[in-house]
C-alpha cells in the first residue's frame, strides 16, 4: 500500500503536467521483489546502477532488516555523499537507521513498528507525524500516508491546486497535514468521552515500561482511585489495572512481531519484572506463549 500510494500520485500528476516526474523502481540485485501480499513487483534496474539520483525512497514492510546487507548500506551512503535526498516509506526507516543515515533529524514510521524502532535505535527521535520532511531526509508512516507525503511534494513543486486535483482523482478528500495523527485518538478508538478517563488512558500509554501505580495515576488527574475505578467500570466494563495490562500486552505483541528483541528484553520494555510473569500474562490474554507468537 505504501509503495502504490507513493507512485500513483506522481503518475496522475503527469496527466495534468506532462513529464513533471520521472521515476525508476530499483532492487539490490535487479530482480523482482515479492510484496507482503504475494504480488511480484518487477524493477527497472539494480540499485548499484543508480549513479545520479535526486531522491531515493526505501520501501519496506514486515521484517525490514531481513534482506539488509552491508552492500545495501554502502550504496545508500554513497548516494548520500553524492547529495541525494534519502526517504523511507513505512519501515524503510529501519534500513536508513541501520545504514547510519538518520542522525539528528526526526523520523516517523508506522505506529505498529515504532516501539521496535525505539528499542533498537534509542538515540533517534521518533514522531507520530504522518510524514517528516527534513533536510535531505524524508520519512512517512506508510499506507495512505505515502500519498499525503507525495501530495505535499506535488504542492510544493507545482502548487496546491495540482495537489488538490490529484487528491480528487483518488477520492482522497482534503490533503492531510504531517501533524495529523496516525492512530485514532483515544476518544474515537475506545469510544470514551469523559475527560478524566481520556487523561488516564493517555497516562497509561505514556508509561508502558516504567509503570504508574493506579493510585498515582488517579492523583495525576485529580481524582481518587475509587473514582477512577468507577469510570473504567462504567465506560469500559473493566478495571484500570486490567486495561493497563492489556495496553502493555498489545505493545509486547507488536515487539514480538516487529523486532528481533529477546523475550526477556520485551518483558522489561513492557513493564514486567520477569519472563515467567510476562509469559503467563501473555498466554492468558492471547491464548499462546510469546515464543509461539514470534514463531507465527
Amino acid at each position: 500500500m505504501g509503495f502504490a500510494s507513493a507512485v500513483e500520485p506522481l503518475r496522475v500528476a503527469n496527466r495534468f503536467v506532462p513529464d513533471a516526474y520521472r521515476w525508476k523502481i530499483l532492487s539490490l540485485d535487479g530482480g523482482p521483489v515479492r510484496a507482503s501480499n504475494g504480488m511480484s513487483l518487477n524493477v527497472d534496474a539494480t540499485l548499484v546502477s543508480a549513479q545520479t539520483v535526486q531522491t531515493l525512497f526505501v520501501v519496506a514492510g514486515f521484517n525490514p532488516l531481513q534482506a539488509y546487507q552491508g552492500a545495501l548500506g554502502d550504496i545508500l551512503r554513497r548516494l548520500d555523499r553524492q547529495g541525494a535526498t534519502l526517504g523511507a516509506i513505512d519501515t524503510g526507516a529501519f534500513v536508513l537507521a541501520q545504514a547510519r543515515l538518520l542522525h539528528n533529524q526526526p523520523v516517523t514510521l508506522h505506529w505498529e513498528a515504532q516501539s521496535a524502532f525505539k528499542e533498537r535505535y534509542p538515540t533517534l527521535a521518533v514522531t507520530q507525524e504522518l510524514f517528516e520532511w527534513g533536510e535531505r531526509r524524508i520519512s512517512c508512516a506508510g499506507g495512505t500516508a505515502a500519498m499525503d507525503m507525495m501530495l505535499a511534494l506535488i504542492g510544493k513543486s507545482h502548487g496546491q491546486a495540482l495537489a488538490a486535483t490529484v487528491s480528487e482523482q483518488f477520492l482522497h478528500g482534503p490533503v492531510r497535514s504531517p501533524s495529523d495523527h496516525q492512530r485514532t485518538e483515544v476518544v474515537a478508538r475506545f469510544g470514551v468521552h469523559d475527560r478524566k478517563l481520556v487523561q488516564a488512558i493517555q497516562g497509561m500509554q505514556m508509561h508502558l515500561e516504567e509503570l504508574l501505580a493506579i493510585d498515582d495515576l488517579a492523583g495525576r488527574i485529580g481524582i481518587t482511585r475509587r473514582q477512577l475505578e468507577r469510570l473504567f467500570a462504567a465506560h469500559l466494563q473493566t478495571s484500570p489495572a486490567a486495561f493497563y495490562l492489556s495496553l502493555r500486552l498489545d505493545r509486547a505483541r507488536q515487539l514480538l512481531e516487529q523486532s528481533d528483541m529477546g523475550i526477556m528484553a520485551i518483558a522489561v520494555a513492557c513493564g514486567f519484572s520477569s519472563a515467567s510473569h510476562f509469559g503467563r500474562a501473555y498466554r492468558q490474554h492471547f491464548g499462546l506463549r510469546p515464543k509461539d507468537q514470534r514463531a507465527r
